[in-house]
């Protein structure tokens, strides 16, 4: 029982003795959790994806900030000429001038934009808010890839918990089945006993195979995800259930948090900004827009003359374009962008609700997780102290064989409520963190 115990203590505590990993193929991966963030997250197909909008959405960034460039144009042309023909009266008298065959020109425009009613700076700011609003969904999406991982990993917690103390159940058991042959053949006891033990002993056999299996599946999920070989199996780090939780603090304090770092909402405050913008983009349609404009033309023959002689002319002016039509085109165009701008704040006001509502569950479970954590200490004692009577009192014949295999059940479902525990908390600290934008 000393044994028992001392085993026993060690497992609440988290650590993961030699006994559990008797098992386990050669080629096991110890991970740690910083190492399974880091490898998860860079080999994640869904973040890479987000990494790619991002840079899409940094070349629209840079190809707005170049519309306030000047449009510059080179002309050439070339062609064959076609035979006039001049009417001296009226349309009589047609006479048929001779003229150059061939026509050749060659020129080059530039057009800057002098005032364009703010279209290129709110271009830019519209290019800026998308990328930001990109940059936001990946951390968001980083933080839900981890949140994943870290279930798995701690899964794996749980079933490495199983397999040891069911190893130590068996062997156990095994010794125990030994004393009751034993008591058997000195008439102490019944067949049925014996019969009870060995259908007890192969049970937690197959159980012991059920978590294997267990262990080989999540080792392949979690390999998959973490572009690992599939076969290798992955031991998580032994050391990271004794880490220190912090104190639970406010409810208002997490909710004022997520308000400011969730990046869900900081999307929705971008998207709101991105539906102003919008409008005043609309609204610059009304407005008139003025160019600087120049260029020079190289021809031949003399377009009024006909002479079969090179000419070069230069021009240069300003442009204004007032768009009358505007002002009963754009009326429904403007209409849409005014409710959309309604429309990214109402879904803000849902975001907030949303925020509010997971911080709650979230927080309610982390404290129920620390309140069985601390509890299930006491249990374990409870559970140990009274397999040992009721071992004691087996081997004196005082109490039957059910009441010796419940008390070993009990104890074992003590210790693995306990380590799940302990897992939940660090869970649900996680997922308080991820909500708050910490993550």
């Amino acid at each position: 029982m000393r044994r028992w115990s001392a085993i026993s203590l060690g497992l609440l505590l988290g650590l993961c003795t030699s006994g559990a990993v008797q098992a386990q193929p050669a080629d096991t991966i110890r991970l740690t959790v910083e190492q399974l963030f880091d490898r998860g997250t860079s080999c994640n197909l869904q973040l890479q994806a987000d990494l790619l909008k991002e840079r899409m959405a940094e070349e629209r960034r840079k190809d707005a900030r170049k519309q306030a460039y000047p449009d510059v144009e080179v002309e050439l042309a070339g062609g064959v000429i076609g035979q006039p023909v001049v009417f001296l009266h009226g349309l009589t008298d047609p006479t048929y001038p001779e003229t150059p065959d061939w026509s050749q020109d060659y020129g080059i425009v530039f057009r800057q934009p002098i005032y364009k009613s703010g279209k290129i700076t709110l271009g830019i700011q519209k290019a800026e808010l998308e990328r930001q609003i990109a940059v936001l969904e990946t951390a968001e999406d980083d933080a839900s890839v981890k949140l994943g991982l870290l279930q798995q990993y701690l899964n794996l917690f749980c079933l490495y918990k199983q397999q040891e103390l069911l190893s130590y159940k068996i062997r156990e058991s095994e010794r125990r089945l030994i004393d009751i042959r034993q008591m058997k053949r000195e008439g102490l006891i019944t067949n049925n006993d014996v019969l009870r033990s060995e259908l007890q002993l192969t049970d937690d056999q197959l159980a012991l195979t059920e978590v294997n299996d267990g262990i080989l599946l999540v080792s392949q999920q979690l390999a998959i995800l973490l572009a690992l070989d599939e076969e290798a199996v992955i031991r998580p780090d032994e050391q990271f259930l004794d880490h220190v939780v912090p104190e639970v603090e406010d409810y208002e304090r997490y909710v004022s948090a997520a308000y400011a770092a969730n990046p869900a909402m900081q999307v929705l405050g971008k998207r709101i900004e991105l539906s102003r913008n919008n409008i005043r983009y609309v609204r610059s349609d009304n407005l008139p827009s003025l160019y600087l404009e120049g260029g020079n033309t190289f021809a031949r023959p003399i377009t009024r003359t006909m002479v079969d002689l090179y000419n070069n002319a230069w021009r240069i002016g300003l442009t204004l374009n007032i768009p009358v039509s505007a002002f009963y085109k754009n009326r429904h165009r403007r209409a849409e962008a005014e409710q959309q701008l309604r429309l990214a704040i109402n879904q803000e006001e849902q975001g907030r609700q949303q925020i509010r509502m997971q911080i709650r569950t979230a927080f309610l479970k982390h404290k129920e997780a620390l309140e069985r954590a601390a509890r299930m200490k006491l249990s374990i004692e409870q559970a140990r102290e009274n397999y040992r009577i009721m071992e004691n009192r087996y081997m004196n014949q005082l109490v039957i064989l059910t009441d010796l295999l419940d008390a070993s059940s009990l104890y074992m479902n003590a210790e693995l409520q306990a380590i799940t525990a302990r897992t939940q908390v660090i869970y649900t600290y996680y997922e308080l963190q991820k909500i708050c934008g910490n993550l």
